[in-house]
């Protein structure tokens, strides 16, 4: 066996060239499926990380679609009576109901176009935000129609200034009108395609009397009790909205209520989708590398049949020729699986220094192109070394 393997290394170093091409495509292969397979590592343990940031035990409701005589139009809406109805809920915590548009804001002779949320202070309960400065304005501030705002950990960038924190007690203007800086957030990071960091908070009643000028909500967020479970807060939501919008029974809802986990996981299930997508693109590089193996060492075959003839003739076995071509076959696709991993590692540490991406190289993705990288050699060098096996010894020893 030992001698079988010398031979089948001496075979491939003597061209060194060839076999470095030969290998080439199980090389890009297996890096790729390393690399893609990472990067859907990292996307769903950050999926987990914003469902644990986000909280299990809140709902969101959304405006859906009003039916008239059965048409659907897109006269929905969501008022604060609606988020006022939801507090008499029993399993019911808090509430948040959320307005939200984008304006020019101006400070310091610096502008930007930002986007404004009006809502209530248990807002940044329900959401989970944490302050790093300053703090989150009041009840008799939204009562009050109070010029206070909180700003987003990245508003200051978008700003052109810096950091957020040397906002907190200065002056700025939303619509020209201007707004006293009572609180920074910490840094959240984006959820999906939305960005908390980016965002300017003020009380809801500010932005509905005097920045926005309507009573019409994006959304609500509600928030369970501790030893309410969440179908049940869901169910409650249902029946609240349907009641206070006069909806009969049976009749189609003009709002949506779902959970965080089921809006995350929808998230997550399109970015392993993604990720396997394209790691099987990148498989069909390491069948393309294994026929190209195949096809080298056919030509190998060919190149050796007087050496074939005298190995026969010397008392070789049929299934000794066959191993030792089905081991040339092996080194070649293992030393590719080796050069594609250490490849696969040199590009998931790149992406991860100069993207910013968090990327983690799962053990089994190593195995798995190991595995395949050896399943590949065993499959496209077994007709080969069978067809080297067939030879018989005089026609080999009479090959020119």
């Amino acid at each position: 066996m030992l001698e079988i393997l010398r031979v089948a290394v001496d075979a491939m170093l003597a061209n060194k060239l060839r076999s470095l091409l030969t290998m080439l495509g199980i090389v890009i292969g297996i890096a790729a499926v390393i690399t893609m397979l990472a990067l859907g590592e990292a996307a769903q343990r950050n999926v987990q990380a914003q469902l644990r940031m986000l909280g299990t035990n809140v709902l969101t409701v959304r405006p859906g679609q009003a039916f008239f005589g059965g048409v659907a139009n897109s006269d929905a809406k969501l008022t604060v009576d609606d988020a006022q109805a939801l507090l008499e809920g029993r399993g019911v915590g808090a509430v948040a109901p959320e307005l939200e548009a984008r304006y020019q804001v101006e400070y310091s002779g610096q502008n930007a176009n930002i986007s404004i949320v009006g809502s209530w202070p248990s807002y940044f309960d329900v959401n989970n935000y944490q302050f790093a400065s300053g703090r989150p304005f009041t009840d008799a501030e939204d009562r009050g129609r109070r010029r206070v705002a909180v700003v987003g950990a990245l508003v200051g960038d978008e700003l052109g200034i810096g950091s957020s924190a040397s906002l907190l007690g200065a002056t700025i203007k939303i619509r020209s009108i201007p707004f006293q800086v009572i609180g920074v957030l910490e840094e959240k990071g984006a959820i999906g395609f939305f960005n908390p960091d980016d965002d300017i908070y003020i009380p809801l009643a500010t932005a509905q009397m005097r920045v926005v000028g309507t009573d019409l909500l994006r959304s609500i967020g509600v928030q369970a009790r501790g030893d309410a479970s969440l179908q049940s807060v869901m169910g409650e939501t249902d029946q609240i909205l349907r009641r206070a919008h006069r909806l009969r029974p049976g009749e189609d809802a003009d709002f949506t209520v779902r959970d965080q986990t089921t809006l995350l996981s929808t998230v997550g299930e399109t970015t392993k989708t993604f990720s396997f997508l394209l790691a099987g693109i990148a498989t069909i590089s390491l069948l393309v590398g294994g026929i190209g193996i195949m096809n080298i060492m056919l030509v190998s075959v060919t190149e050796r049949t007087r050496e074939i003839g005298v190995r026969k003739s010397l008392g070789a076995r049929r299934r000794d020729i066959l191993l030792q071509f089905l081991i040339e076959a092996l080194v070649l696709c293992l030393a590719g699986g080796a050069l594609g991993v250490g490849l696969g590692v040199a590009a998931t540490n790149v992406l991860q220094h100069t993207a910013g991406w968090n990327m983690v190289i799962a053990p089994r993705a190593v195995l798995l192109a190991f595995g395949f990288s050896a399943a590949v050699g065993l499959f496209f060098g077994l007709w080969p070394a069978r067809r080297a096996a067939a030879l018989a010894p005089i026609e080999a020893l009479r090959y020119e």
